[in-house]
């Protein structure tokens, strides 16, 4: 498994996270939720009280992050969806963003979630997956999530902001969230957890002509 690159992409609350970080610890392989690094970015412009579609605020902020920026307790939530999802339609932060990201993967290989790992981090990926689910069914899933960490939540409200985000990421310029013309799409709406697993495990050693742990 040295130096073999898994993307693993998709909409907000497909569960993809989930399913690259279980893939990684299966596979020994690193792991890194490029997510964060545009939510991160997304938050020190917040802190900085400016606007997250501001270009030049956000690439100020993507060119100064930090690891500790990662560590944040504040990286997930409505504000936070939303703020990554303007800085990461700017193409002066994405480009920030690439080196580091590819730097990352390209050395031991490593499992990668996002929105364009397929597409443009890595289009040379061994394997792509692309991980979806309804948006009825991930706007449920991000209210219980919510919920569960004690955040009050409208189940409307919830979906609504799911859509917007969907919206979002498909329609903006630079990197559109799609799948990689040859990845394989995994629709976790009816799955649990164990099952969704069990079948992107499956799609991965497919693909990789059932190479041993």
């Amino acid at each position: 498994m040295n130096g073999t690159v898994i993307a693993v992409d998709g909409p907000a609350a497909a569960g993809k996270g989930t399913l690259a970080r279980r893939l990684a610890a299966t596979l020994g392989l690193p792991y890194l939720d490029t997510g964060l690094l545009y939510r991160a970015v997304g938050r020190r412009v917040l802190d900085d009280g400016a606007d997250p579609r501001d270009a030049t605020q956000a690439e100020t902020a993507a060119r100064s992050l930090t690891p500790d920026d990662l560590q944040r307790s504040d990286l997930r939530g409505p504000m936070a969806d939303m703020a990554a999802s303007a800085v990461a339609a700017i193409p002066a932060v994405r480009a920030a963003l690439l080196d580091f990201q590819r730097a990352f993967g390209r050395d031991r290989g490593a499992v990668l979630d996002g929105r364009d790992i397929g597409t443009v981090v890595f289009p040379e990926a061994a394997v792509k997956l692309f991980v979806t689910a309804s948006v009825q069914e991930r706007a449920r899933r991000r209210f219980l999530e919510l919920r569960g960490r004690g955040v009050a939540a409208d189940a409307a409200q919830v979906e609504a902001e799911i859509r917007d985000r969907d919206a979002q990421d498909a329609n903006r310029p630079v990197a559109p969230l799609k799948p990689a013309a040859d990845a394989l799409t995994l629709d976790t709406t009816a799955l649990d957890a164990e099952a969704a697993f069990a079948a992107a495990l499956a799609m991965v050693r497919g693909r990789l002509g059932n190479a041993p742990d």
